[in-house]
């Protein structure tokens, strides 16, 4: 498979920023796109034009899929759409990239990934975090044994509120799973994929305290969390926090990890690009710098990340080899936002446990 055509389901603010990504990676076409809002389908026409693609447009995702067999389908559609717009398209086995979070509930995700065992296709999950240039290199690194076996690993996101979305869909848990689902997973796959190991606890604490509460959307009050810290034990015994603010759109860095061994620590900053060594004889600390093309930064909000997870994801293609990211990982992802949300209703710390039916109660 030299060349890939690929269709794109929802051309939203991520199904356009997929676009824009697809025209930088020469063995992709976009071939054609499904949405059902007619402002977003006019939004990609035009972004469309400009970047020389020419995708047909459709309304119905059926009416693509009957008039269309692409090689690969993109789901860039609302994260409450995936379950049921999974079921419609899986079928036709087309290789199928996901955006996160995979479900917005343990039990759908779960049916989703069981069903992923068996499918014939490349099926990715786009936890794409994973591939932005500096995080890569942290991962690298930390993988390489630098920090020595981490004890403690730390990601803070302090960043700008949710954005806008065509019916304003994201400012309610129904449907998106909860800020510790929708916007976390990303976070809670990083810390399994740069450890190696897989989460047996969870306390969070969080709220919503400054963002939203002035909106109504046919009466209701948004509930979406705009802050969170959430701590977890791994099985190896490494603990992870993840600290969360979305009312922090001044602060310099939006991202910033770490990783702490008995060697040193091992820090990388978004969007800075810089991973920073501290070893324990104080010899640091010592910075690397690590660049990412203008034109991948230029297609999206997401440091190229999403430039590289197609890149890899089309080598995958025509190698036929399996996912880097699986639906088994979005699984578990989307079981680690749901139980930190959990926590915080209840007060309570959550046991998990992927051996069992329920992975926790």
């Amino acid at each position: 498979m030299s060349g890939v055509s690929i269709a794109i389901i929802g051309c939203g603010m991520m199904g356009r920023e997929h676009m824009r990504n697809i025209a930088l990676v020469e063995q992709l076409e976009l071939v054609a796109i499904a949405d059902p809002d007619a402002g977003s389908r006019d939004a990609a026409r035009q972004l469309s034009g400009s970047l020389g693609q020419d995708p047909e447009f459709f309304e119905d995702i059926s009416d693509l899929m009957a008039a269309i067999k692409p090689d690969a389908v993109i789901f860039a559609s609302p994260n409450y759409t995936h379950f049921a717009v999974l079921h419609e398209i899986m079928p036709y086995r087309p290789a199928i990239l996901v955006e996160k979070p995979l479900c917005t509930t343990v039990e759908h995700a779960r049916e989703i990934a069981r069903l992923a065992e068996g499918y014939p296709a490349l099926f990715w999950v786009g936890l794409e975090y994973r591939y932005m240039p500096p995080v890569s290199r942290f991962i690298e690194r930390v993988h390489g044994g630098e920090t020595g076996a981490v004890r403690m690993m730390y990601v803070r996101e302090h960043r700008f509120p949710f954005l806008p979305k065509v019916g304003d869909w994201n400012r309610f848990n129904a449907n998106t799973g909860g800020t510790l689902v929708e916007k976390c997973c990303h976070f809670f796959d990083l810390m399994r994929h740069t450890l190696r190991d897989e989460p047996v606890r969870i306390f969070a604490s969080g709220g919503q305290d400054e963002n939203h509460l002035d909106e109504r959307y046919d009466g209701k009050v948004p509930d979406i969390l705009d802050n969170a810290f959430v701590t977890i034990d791994f099985a190896g015994g490494a603990r992870a926090v993840l600290d969360l603010s979305m009312f922090a759109e001044g602060a310099e860095q939006q991202e910033e990890i770490y990783a702490l061994g008995g060697k040193g620590r091992l820090d990388v900053a978004i969007p800075a690009a810089k991973v920073t060594w501290s070893p324990r004889d104080r010899s640091g600390p010592i910075v690397e710098t690590v660049d990412t093309p203008a034109e991948a930064l230029a297609a999206g909000d997401h440091h190229g990340a999403t430039y590289f997870q197609l890149r890899r994801f089309c080598d995958a293609l025509n190698e036929g080899s399996p996912p880097e990211v699986s639906a088994q990982d979005g699984y578990r992802s989307v079981v680690m936002g749901a139980a930190a949300q959990q926590s915080i209703s209840t007060g309570l710390p959550v046991t998990i446990d992927f051996t069992k039916e329920q992975p926790f109660a």
